[in-house]
């Protein structure tokens, strides 16, 4: 496990597009679906201790911005052949153990990770209803072994803000977590 943050993404950058197979629906979700509302893409995964500290609180969060009008997405790009926890089956079987109604795609290529410079678990970014992003950062300053419970504080002020029109504060503090686990280039050989 390598501490790594997130690679900040400059505010107002456009949301990459994306279309990635659901692991519960098994429908493909693009980011075109969400068009004219604010959408939260969450780089999560199944394994990472930064993620499993806060995995209890994504559900009920996902909930609370649902219900402010901001869609959510998570997606693992995990490599499932290093990282097999992180594939679609346990992806589908965590996303249920957690009552994750938000889709939880699949990122087999891992080029919508490369596109959004997503770096660790959890990587945040939500974007407003122009799908320009409005903030990249931690869910709160808790972490694991810290004595400091996962509220989600800054992340929901973020979401707030964006629910109502607003730009969310330009102090913004990157996320933390486990590096995102790339798949390997293959070398040729002469």
């Amino acid at each position: 496990m390598a501490l790594t943050p997130s690679t900040m993404t400059a505010l107002g950058t456009r949301c990459p597009p994306f279309g990635l197979v659901d692991v519960n629906s098994g429908r493909t979700v693009r980011n075109t679906d969400f068009a004219g509302r604010p959408l939260l893409v969450m780089f999560i995964c199944n394994h990472c201790p930064y993620v499993v500290f806060i995995q209890a609180k994504l559900g009920p969060m996902a909930r609370e911005l649902e219900s402010r009008g901001i869609a959510v997405v998570g997606i693992c790009s995990n490599d499932e052949g290093t990282h097999p926890s992180d594939g679609p089956e346990p992806m589908a079987h965590n996303a249920k153990a957690h009552g994750w109604a938000f889709p939880y795609l699949h990122d087999a290529s891992q080029s919508v990770a490369r596109a959004f410079d997503a770096a660790c678990t959890p990587d945040f970014f939500l974007f407003n209803a122009a799908h320009e992003l409005a903030y990249r950062g931690q869910f709160d300053s808790s972490r694991p072994g810290s004595g400091v419970p996962a509220t989600g504080e800054d992340l929901l002020a973020a979401a707030v803000a964006v629910a109502e029109g607003k730009s969310p504060s330009s102090r913004q503090l990157p996320s933390m977590g486990c590096n995102i686990k790339w798949r390997l280039a293959k070398v040729a050989t002469p």
